[in-house]
């Protein structure tokens, strides 16, 4: 009994190691997989910081180009500014220009004439219409530098 006792045990261990065998290629296949899975992970993460790396310089160049057009159209929308408030002045100034020549036209008319200061005054309310329009023009501009 004592020889069939061993051959069972043998027989047990045959088995066990054969199971164990079998367990050992299953964990190879797998380890072999992960280890395939593990460069293409390295792969995607370097190109991952590539891409990164291009859109952050993207990015400064995008911050730049904003800087250097916020100062651009800072320069411009003053130098707007004083063209406006020139013209503002000049056309204040054309419209007392007008008055006075109206009061000298009148006062060197006939009195047979004089009948006609309203044409007159209606022209000149007409000139002043044209002024504030065009104020009023100036005034309306976008932040994009185009009058509405």
């Amino acid at each position: 009994m004592n020889h069939s006792l061993g051959i069972v045990i043998e027989s047990l261990v045959a088995v066990l190691l054969i199971v164990t065998i079998g367990h050992c290629m299953l964990l190879n296949k797998r380890l072999k997989k992960l280890k395939a899975d593990e460069q293409s992970l390295k792969a995607t993460i370097g190109e991952l910081i590539t891409v990164t790396e291009i859109a952050e310089r993207a990015i400064g160049g995008l911050k730049h180009t904003v800087r250097d057009v916020n100062e651009n159209l800072g320069a411009q929308i003053n130098a707007a500014t004083a063209l406006a408030d020139q013209l503002k002045a000049q056309l204040a100034e054309g419209d007392h220009v007008v008055r006075r020549l109206s009061k000298i036209a009148i006062a060197a008319r006939p009195l047979a004439t004089q009948a006609e200061p309203e044409a007159l005054e209606t022209r000149v309310s007409a000139a002043r219409a044209n002024a504030v329009a065009a104020q009023a023009f100036v005034e309306r501009r976008r932040p994009d530098g185009i009058a509405a």
